[in-house]
């Protein structure tokens, strides 16, 4: 397994995002210029249809990251019980999903460090976070 890094730790899902996703736009594309060629409600209907299969792939997408975004800030406050004072936990805890997420990927010895910068407000945004990272903690199970 490739050892995980800031410029190579963003996946893709590639039956989601090579296979599904593009015959959806294909569909899409296909009913609206049948559509354009023949104006009816049947054509119409398709349109809508095809439409109706992109939100429904889209949200199912959306559905399955909010599910890993809740496991991943579960798991980081458990792992800050272990590693972090009380208090420094129980802050830590308290951040924005979106910085639990990107702490995730601070190997232990550098997390207390990380924490206390993120809430001192040095380190601001999710980008910030994992470049400020030194001994990177891969998350190779994230879909």
């Amino acid at each position: 397994m490739v050892k995980q890094t800031y410029t190579n730790h963003t996946r893709r899902f590639p039956l989601v995002h090579f296979v599904i996703f593009p015959l959806l736009i294909l569909n899409f594309l296909y009913q609206a210029f049948r559509l354009y060629q023949e104006r009816s409600m049947d054509r119409s209907g398709w349109l809508v249809l095809a439409i109706v299969f992109m939100l429904i792939a889209l949200s199912a997408r959306v559905q399955a990251l909010v599910v890993q975004d809740r496991t991943i800030r579960l798991e980081e406050r458990l792992r800050y019980k272990e590693l972090l004072s009380p208090e420094l936990a129980k802050q830590a805890s308290d951040l924005p999903t979106g910085k639990i997420i990107a702490l995730r990927f601070a190997s232990d010895e550098e997390l207390s460090d990380l924490v206390g910068q993120v809430l001192g407000g040095k380190l601001t945004t999710s980008k910030e976070i994992k470049m400020a990272v030194k001994n990177w903690r891969g998350d190779h199970l994230r879909v």
